[in-house]
Parts: structure tokens; C-alpha cells; sequence
């Protein structure tokens, strides 16, 4: 008597090595890739005279870098009327400078106070996002960062430096005007941290990176490729924690995002753009947040980490299962989704 075939499941539970998380693929109730396409709707974008972005530069005083067509103007004093790029403190800062971090225990809890930097990112057009720039302005978004990055980490108190940036409302996004954010921190933010413990411990047992291991095999594999060049890659992960998730990774090993080269950045830029772009003609123009992931700038030895951007667009609401057990549940599988942005 011949077996019967075993039905195929309706879900797939998939983890990685890093996070040690699960998510949930739901191939059961997957969706195809165009109905994640974003409604046309007419955006609540801020009219330029009220914009607080379009004319930061007469606050001459507030900016900390100014950047003009690809090149950073070292004189403040001189005509600021052609920038394209700037940098000035949060006004709402959720950190601030101080000569002391004035630690405490408080029972059985520490606390200090909020010491560090907070900073934003200005590009010039009021209405182009980042998914809409020419290769030659994402590689001066790329500059920036980079720019910022060397500044702040050489700070007192200073062990990591995040760089985000929030894409429409839904990604939390509280002005239209396109712009990044930059917090330098005394401590290692939870996510990163339990990354690099669980790299260190994946090389100490198997001598090999963990991050080099993935995008090896993912080159292999190609299903979940989404765009290469010369030096980074760009997949829809293994393990994605929301639909359409990219990670945009160095293909050489490089743990520190601050020792990138200059013709690293051009590669990066690249593939920052290609990434940014399909995503906003495949899913027209979605919310969706990008964060920079890098080894902490304490002074340790971070070898067995590898740094990366993450790119997660806003498809779904969390609800009561994910937010009760820490499991996120995507609906449709990410060879799908890469597939998908290939061909935009």
C-alpha cells in the first residue's frame, strides 16, 4: 500500500544562529508579493514656508556639517545658500553632553544620567526620499554618516554610535522632510549586544565568522540575493522578521562600519540605492525604518562581528502574539520577496 502524502504545513518556524529567535513563516496563508503594494494616498506633507528643514541653514550657529553637491564646505562663515546635506543637534534630544555620567545604584537597579549626542540628518529636497536620490547623492548621505560617525565615537563616555532613519509615518516618521538621526550612546543598545556575544561564542566553537558563514552560503544559494557588486550584497535574510526585510552587508569581512574607505562608501552607496529604490517602486513608496548595525566603539576587539544595514519596511501591525512571545509572523516567504525586488 503506497504512503500517503504527507500534507505540507501551513507555516514554517525559521531561526538563526545570531538572535537565537524564532519567526513564522506563514506559507500558508502567504500573500503574493503585489498585494503588499501600498495604497495611493495623499501624503500630510508639511508645506515648505512652515518646514523646520528647509531653511535650517540660517541657524548658521546650530550646524555642526554642511555638505554641498557631493563635498563638505569647511568654511561656516562663507555662503551656505547651495547645500544639500547638513547636519545640527536634535531639537528634541533624547541625549545630551555632560562632563559626568553621575551613576547610581538605586536599590536593586543602576541609573546615570542621559549623556551623549543626538543628531539630524538634512538632506535639502523637501519631497525626495531617500528611495527617489541619484547614486551620487545616497553616496553623500553615506559620507555623512560616515563623517558623523568619526566625530562621535571619539567622544568621552561614548561606546556606540546608532544611525537610523525613519521613512514615512508609519515608521514613526514625525516630519515629512526626508532626514536621518544619529544617537551616541554610553551604553550598547540590548539588540546589538546579544549579536556580538552570540558572534563571539559562534567563532570561539566553530573558529569561523558567523556573518561570513551566512552570506557565503547566501551567494550560493542566490534564491534570497536581491542585488551585488563588487564589495556588499544585498538579501532578503533566511530568517526575516518582516516581509520584504534587506540586509545590505559587506562581502569582505569588516567588523568596524568606521574603517570603510571611501571606495568602499561608492560600492555602498550603490547598494543602499538599489535597495531603497525597488522598494519604493515594488511596494510604492512603503514606511519603512533602516538602522546601521556596527561593532561598539569602547575600545574592545569586535573581529568576530561583522557590520551591516538593516532595512525593515512597515507591510503589518504587530499583534498580540508577536508582541506576547517575541515571535514575528511573516506572510510571505523571503525567496518570494527577493525574487520580487529583482526584477524591479
Amino acid at each position: 500500500m503506497a504512503k500517503k502524502k504527507k500534507d505540507k504545513f501551513p507555516s514554517e518556524l525559521r531561526s538563526d544562529p545570531i538572535a537565537r529567535d524564532w519567526v513564522i513563516i506563514a506559507t500558508g496563508r502567504a500573500k503574493r508579493p503585489e498585494t503588499f503594494k501600498r495604497e495611493t494616498k495623499k501624503e500630510l506633507a508639511a508645506d515648505i514656508k512652515t518646514c523646520p528643514f528647509c531653511h535650517i541653514e540660517k541657524e548658521k550657529d546650530k550646524i555642526l556639517t554642511i555638505f554641498s553637491k557631493g563635498k563638505e564646505i569647511k568654511n561656516l562663515d562663507g555662503d551656505l545658500n547651495n547645500w544639500t546635506s547638513l547636519v545640527v543637534p536634535n531639537k528634541y534630544p533624547a541625549l545630551v553632553p555632560s562632563s559626568s555620567l553621575n551613576e547610581k545604584n538605586v536599590g536593586p537597579y543602576k541609573k546615570m544620567d542621559g549623556v551623549g549626542y543626538h543628531e539630524v540628518v538634512i538632506t535639502r529636497d523637501h519631497k525626495r526620499s531617500l528611495g527617489q536620490f541619484t547614486l551620487k547623492e545616497v553616496k553623500e548621505v553615506m559620507d555623512v554618516y560616515h563623517g558623523r560617525y568619526l566625530n562621535l565615537m571619539s567622544k568621552p563616555f561614548i561606546k556606540y554610535v546608532s544611525i537610523f532613519h525613519n521613512h514615512g509615518k508609519e515608521a514613526g516618521a514625525s516630519i515629512f522632510h526626508p532626514h536621518s538621526q544619529i544617537i551616541a550612546s554610553p551604553v550598547i543598545d540590548p539588540d546589538l549586544n546579544a549579536a556580538v556575544l552570540t558572534s563571539e561564542e559562534y567563532y570561539k566553537k566553530h573558529k569561523k565568522i558567523v556573518y561570513c558563514e551566512m552570506n557565503e552560503w547566501e551567494r550560493k544559494e542566490k534564491t534570497r540575493v536581491v542585488f551585488e557588486n563588487k564589495e556588499f550584497m544585498v538579501i532578503c535574510p533566511f530568517v526575516s522578521k518582516a516581509a520584504f526585510e534587506m540586509i545590505v552587508s559587506p562581502k569582505r569581512h569588516l567588523p568596524y562600519f568606521e574603517r570603510i574607505t571611501d571606495e568602499e562608501k561608492k560600492y555602498l552607496a550603490e547598494a543602499m540605492q538599489v535597495a531603497l529604490q525597488k522598494l519604493y517602486k515594488g511596494l510604492n513608496n512603503p514606511s519603512y525604518n533602516f538602522y546601521l548595525h556596527t561593532s561598539p566603539c569602547d575600545g574592545k576587539d569586535y573581529f568576530f562581528y561583522h557590520w551591516h544595514f538593516t532595512i525593515l519596511p512597515k507591510t503589518a501591525i504587530m499583534a498580540g502574539f508577536e508582541l506576547g512571545t517575541g515571535i514575528e509572523i511573516s506572510t510571505i516567504e523571503p525567496e518570494v520577496a527577493a525574487e520580487f525586488l529583482r526584477k524591479q
